[in-house]
């Protein structure tokens, strides 16, 4: 017999495995929240040069005589309608325009008290390092899914689970204190890593406890947590105007995680297994009998029959069929494009016009409503035309934010914003697919190697997404928003036509041999 033979006379999710599941997910509850916060904490708020020769000089109005210092040494930027953020005049109040750099600022006190860009100064010249940081970001959850995922496998889900959330919570509360920038990054990259490793290690505990039959209803719902971790970080950011204290507070459920799971979170049965240890496994199997309320058989009860599949085939051999070879190269493409539009649109909401609050609150919004949408819908229109319709509505959306910027006034940034918020629903949608279409597409011997690469490429999209999200300060200015929009969009749109030239697999049996997935869908 099988493991999912045993987990079906259990009940593919009884009583016992949604406490579990409800554990799990608190995982991505709290890892939202870190993962985002840079939205918030690595915020650029307005600014301009500091005067000279006035040491409580603020960006704030203090009177008309401070209005004339301000308006005689600081150069005015008509595009972006604000003072000259980087430069200074050489004489004040003089007839040319001859200006210097500074090498002191001073920041409007709204919609922030303070940021980590405030007190470390990352503007001007040093602004880039503000997207080395989010890249650094993105490539901690990299390392974190190859190194901390292949550490799952070893030594068990639970003990990665813990040693994560060890990690995580004293990286993260370290944040707080950082007062450099490397020291700052470093923690950062340490804070994804090992918020990826906990992710990785739960949702695999999780779908390992589930049964087949309940399995994308599992693999959908946990993401409903995530994006109630936005919506609670939004509200916790609007209170907290200082980035220590935001930062501070948003560990809180990391570290009580790490305190629920060392009690309550079990270690997979199927791993134990899988791992030859069988009397521990066992005990888990009956005390998950016992909350069920369910009577085993005696070969379930003493899991001596239970078999697991092995295959011999590794990633590389779809290099010896045209036809899986073609199928790769287009998932993996989109798995790039969904991760770079995913963290490319949530980082660059306090790009967007308006309240960065506000705009961070409709995204989390667009992104729960698209989870729910495509938990109901899924089944119904089938894994290949719901990421098509996703990709190609979010890209199509983000491209037509450059009409309301080139051709309409101020007065139609809510358009821009509309518009940005259909592209969040689209990539999120693509995103929630992507998983279960690129298991069911491929061969069970590689099913899990191919989810694994598609993984990766989902990283190197996420380190991508802040260079296109930088695009936009290249250019001053209205277009300088809608730029990074557009070419998110324009690859979202290529990556949904891609999509048309594979099969559906929904209802289909999943192919089991090279040879069934090579004939699927003909």
């Amino acid at each position: 017999m099988k493991f999912d033979d045993v987990i079906s006379e259990l009940g593919d999710f009884g009583p016992y495995q949604k406490r579990v599941y409800f554990l799990t997910c608190l995982t991505s509850f709290c890892v939202s929240m870190q993962i985002l916060a840079g939205v918030f904490i690595q915020a650029t708020p307005d600014h301009r040069c500091s005067l000279p020769d006035l040491p409580n000089d603020t960006y704030t109005s203090q009177g008309p005589w401070h209005d004339a210092l301000v308006n005689a040494s600081i150069p005015w930027d008509g595009d972006d309608e604000l003072y000259d953020q980087c430069r200074l005049r050489r004489v004040p109040g003089g007839l040319d325009n001859d200006t210097v750099s500074c090498d002191k600022w001073v920041y409007s006190k709204d919609p922030f008290e303070d940021t980590f860009v405030t007190d470390t100064n990352l503007v001007c010249d040093k602004q880039p390092l503000v997207t080395y940081a989010s890249v650094i970001l993105m490539l901690g959850m990299l390392f974190g899914s190859l190194l901390l995922g292949i550490l799952s496998d070893t030594i068990g889900r639970k003990k990665v689970a813990l040693i994560s959330s060890v990690g995580l919570s004293v990286s993260s509360v370290s944040v707080a204190w950082a007062n450099s920038y490397g020291l700052f990054v470093v923690l950062r990259f340490l804070v994804s890593f090992f918020g990826t490793g906990m992710i990785l290690s739960t949702f695999v505990m999780a779908m390992e406890l589930v049964g087949p039959n309940k399995r994308r209803v599992a693999g959908n719902t946990v993401n409903l947590f995530w994006s109630s971790g936005l919506l609670i970080e939004a509200a916790l950011a609007y209170g907290l105007r200082e980035w220590k204290h935001l930062q501070l507070v948003i560990c809180i459920p990391c570290i009580l995680v790490f305190f629920i799971y060392a009690i309550f979170l079990p270690e997979s049965a199927r791993w134990l297994l899988q791992k030859g240890k069988t009397k521990e496994a066992s005990k888990i199997i009956l005390k998950m009998a016992e909350v069920n309320k369910v009577a085993l058989s005696k070969k379930a009860r003493t899991l001596e029959a239970v078999e697991f599949e092995k295959g011999d085939k590794k990633i590389w051999h779809v290099l010896s069929s045209r036809t899986l070879l073609m199928r790769s190269l287009i998932i993996l493409f989109n798995w790039v494009v969904t991760s770079m539009m995913y963290y490319g649109l949530s980082l660059n909401a306090g790009d967007l016009s308006g309240n960065i609050y506000l705009n961070f609150v409709l995204m989390a919004v667009a992104e729960l409503a698209s989870f729910i949408f495509c938990l109901f819908i899924l089944d119904i229109t089938g894994r290949k035309l719901l990421h098509v319709s996703s990709m190609i509505l979010g890209g199509g959306a983000c491209i037509a934010t450059i009409f309301p910027v080139l051709y309409g006034a101020g007065d139609l940034e809510w358009v821009t914003l509309v518009l940005s918020l259909v592209g969040k629903f689209g990539a999120t949608a693509g995103f929630a697919v992507i998983y279960m279409f690129t298991a069911e597409l491929f061969p069970t011997v590689m099913r899990n190697s191919v989810i694994g690469v598609g993984s990766l490429c989902a990283r190197i999209g996420g380190i991508l997404s802040p260079f296109i999200g930088n695009l936009g300060k290249m250019f001053s200015g209205p277009f300088g928003i809608a730029l990074p929009l557009v070419v998110f969009g324009g690859l979202s749109v290529t990556a949904g036509v891609l999509v048309l030239f594979l099969p559906e697999t929904t209802n289909k049996s999943l192919p089991e041999t090279m040879k069934d997935s090579k004939n699927f869908g003909r």
